[in-house]
């Protein structure tokens, strides 16, 4: 959920009356009886019992044998999926929305559907078109709870559910080259999004066909073989076809980040959905990219891209976290004898966080509406900081 602070996304200069900041008085467990907090405690112990994290998903594979799939799912539903899941049906995901929005929050659904590096899954494009089809319909709902049309929605992509992290790690080794082929810019890959697809926004019901991977207009990566570049063109259409689709029904997405082995890529996929749904004529950036605090070149990075995104007119949105993969990316790192990509401790990505907040709010002041940031969060004191920072940059 999204607490609403226009301080972050408007315009610098006098504070407006409709801005209300932020709070932390416990206000939203009025909201819940004493049975939901009591499971919120209990799921919140648990989660921070080392066994229980690192055999989490050996335990519910014994879970579902001892007790069935039935009885296992049941007891999922009660505990973790109850607390972390808005609802199981689109009806129940509005109720919870119309509960929280009494508060000043607003939604921003994810679908948790991506795939893991190296899983031994078995995935193809019917695994990857259905998740596509998911995702079309999140971006249905993510618009039916807020409306009306002049108040923007969000939902987070994870790109990894449209292609495979395989793919991913190929073309983010191939990014990471010096002097990499200009045969994977983002202006490349956003023409071969385009091809073969239909590009009318007249009604948010508009018809969306699949690419055709054997046009003459496909594109071609010399650093990948035949069946990787017929993955790569399908990939691209879908997340064009979820741009799109976005697009027409007002819901701005934001793309998660993942693991450093695939982030180059992913950012990769993010620029050509930028270059063509970022242009100062669409309204602001509809396709936001993440950017994780805890590793140690993020502020590198944010500054470059957000130059980047300056020089060539297109509108940039960022948002902020702390991240997500700490243990797997120091693990990693170990097995591989490579250097660590986090920050030494809590302090140091408190510090980087920080910095990275204060350069995007530096931006948002300059640039809005062209630049937006989001301030994602779980530590009161960066929200507290990016609210404040916000109030001073409005009134210079």
């Amino acid at each position: 959920m999204l607490q609403t602070c226009r301080a972050l996304c408007s315009q610098a200069g006098p504070p407006s009356r409709g801005f209300l900041p932020l709070r932390f008085d416990g206000g939203a467990f009025q909201l819940k009886h004493t049975k939901e907090l009591t499971r919120a405690l209990l799921v919140l112990r648990l989660c921070a019992w080392p066994p229980l994290v690192t055999h989490g998903l050996a335990l519910q594979a014994w879970s579902q044998r001892l007790l069935g799939s039935r009885l296992s799912g049941a007891l999922l539903r009660a505990s973790f999926y109850g607390q972390f899941v808005a609802g199981e049906t689109a009806e129940e995901v509005r109720d919870c929305v119309q509960q929280l929005r009494t508060l000043g929050l607003r939604p921003l659904l994810a679908v948790p559907t991506e795939e893991e590096p190296d899983s031994a899954a078995k995935t193809g494009e019917a695994c990857y078109e259905g998740n596509l089809g998911v995702m079309l319909r999140c971006v249905d709902l993510s618009r039916s709870l807020l409306e009306p049309l002049s108040q923007p929605s969000f939902m987070q992509l994870k790109v990894t559910a449209l292609t495979s992290t395989r793919l991913c790690k190929e073309l983010s080794l191939w990014v990471r080259r010096p002097g990499a082929s200009s045969e994977l810019s983002p202006e490349r890959l956003a023409e071969a999004m385009d091809s073969g697809q239909p590009d009318s926004l007249a009604s948010p019901a508009a018809h969306i066909e699949p690419m055709n991977p054997h046009n003459k207009t496909s594109l071609q990566v010399s650093c990948l073989n035949a069946e990787q570049n017929q993955h790569l063109q399908a990939s691209l259409s879908r997340l064009h076809r979820v741009a799109q689709h976005a697009r027409a029904r007002h819901v701005r997405l934001l793309v998660d980040a993942e693991y450093t082995s695939l982030n180059p890529a992913l950012s990769l996929f993010v620029a050509a959905l930028a270059v063509r749904w970022n242009s100062p004529g669409e309204g602001g950036p509809w396709v936001w990219n993440t950017y994780q605090a805890y590793l140690k070149d993020t502020l590198e990075r944010l500054e470059r891209d957000t130059e980047a995104a300056h020089r060539a007119g297109l509108a940039f949105g960022v948002k902020l976290v702390r991240g997500a993969y700490l243990e797997k990316e120091r693990a990693v790192a170990r097995l591989q004898g490579t250097e660590d990509p986090t920050q030494l401790d809590y302090e140091a990505t408190s510090r980087s966080y920080s910095r990275c907040l204060e350069l995007m709010l530096t931006h948002v002041a300059r640039h809005s509406p062209m630049c937006h940031l989001m301030v994602a969060s779980h530590n009161e004191e960066s929200v507290r900081q990016a609210t404040k920072w916000a109030g001073r940059l409005r009134s210079v």
